[in-house]
Parts: structure tokens; sequence; C-alpha cells
């Protein structure tokens, strides 16, 4: 039986699987266009995403917003998560049995989703999607086939406001990522006016 949007929401604002509920302030589930072709996976929530309970709102995801529009898509046609859910205490890295106790709910947003193409930003969603020994500057701008979705790895916005010359080659990953979904047939669709 698959579980439905209401249930993995209720799974995650239940979740005590590991610390990280202990210490923040709301769990962040991910949002947008739930029937996207396009899926983004970040690392997890920082200080806003804590407060506001959305994910990418702060300065990174003021970046990642810019990113997409570069692209021409319109940032509420995808949907964007996180993979943990809770906010690392001073925004430090998510441990590895942290990652893998949110896996469930990450794989959760990909079967109900169904993406045609997964944008992975940043070491730590790399790690949990494509496996503890890859590495983001090894595999960055390279496509990767899991099941019937297209993978592709790129910078985490708030490394590309750290080093400014990791810009162009993430630059270069968006390209990749609308010539993928152009040639899957479903680029244009994310420019139409939403009539759900």
């Amino acid at each position: 039986m698959r579980i439905s949007w209401a249930q993995l929401r209720q799974d995650i604002m239940d979740c005590e699987s590991c610390q990280l509920h202990q210490t923040c302030n709301q769990k962040v589930t991910g949002q947008g266009d739930p029937e996207s072709p396009l899926m983004l996976i970040g690392e997890g929530p920082g200080e806003q995403e804590d407060r506001q309970g959305l994910a990418f709102v702060g300065p990174a995801g003021q970046l990642l917003t810019k990113m997409l529009q570069a692209i021409e898509l319109p940032r509420e046609r995808v949907y964007i998560c996180n993979v943990v859910k809770c906010r690392p205490p001073r925004n430090r890295q998510p441990l590895p049995e942290e990652m893998s106790a949110c896996l469930p709910h990450l794989r959760g947003q990909v079967a109900l989703v169904k993406p045609k193409v997964i944008l992975l930003l940043g070491a730590t969603a790399v790690k949990t999607v494509l496996g503890p020994d890859y590495r983001i500057t090894r595999c960055r701008g390279q496509w990767f086939q899991l099941k019937n979705c297209h993978v592709l790895a790129t910078y985490h916005p708030s490394a590309l406001l750290r080093d400014e010359s990791k810009k162009r080659d993430a630059w270069n990953d968006l390209k990749l990522v609308k010539g993928k979904l152009q040639e899957l047939s479903v680029y244009s669709d994310l420019l139409k006016e939403d009539t759900k």
C-alpha cells in the first residue's frame, strides 16, 4: 500500500528516530509542486527554515530561487525538500545516523512525487542518495540513473555563497538540468500556468 501525503507529513511530524527532534523549533517537510517532474534535495533546515517551517527560505534559498529563474523555472513548479527534516544544532552537517533515520521520509517523498529528474544540492544529499563513497567534487555535473529517474549533483547554494568560484560549475549543471527536462519533454509543462 502506497503512503499518502497526509500520512507522510504526519509520520514526519511524529518522528523521534534521532535526537534532532529535541532541539528543532519545527520540522520542515518540504514544499512546491507535489507532481513536479523536477525534485531538488538539499541537506537540512537552517535557522530561517527552522523558524518558518519551509525549506530554502534563508539566503541560500533566495539564491536557489535565482538559480531556478536563470533556467526560467518558477520555484513553485518544482518540489524542494531536504535529507533531514529537523535543523541540526548550529547548522552543523547531519550525522550519518541522523541521515539514515530520515531516509524513509525522503524515500516516501520521492515515491509520491515520482520525479523524472532529481537535482542533489551538496555533499549530504549526494551521500544520502548516491551512497557514502560519492563525493560532490567528483560526481557533480554527471548524470546517474536511479530506477526511472535521472539524478544530477551540484553544489549547495550555501557553498556558492561562501565560494563564488563555484558558480560557473553550478550554472553549467543547471543548464544540464534544463536540457534533460527538455529531452524528456517535460520542461514546457513546468512553464505553463498552474491550473491545479
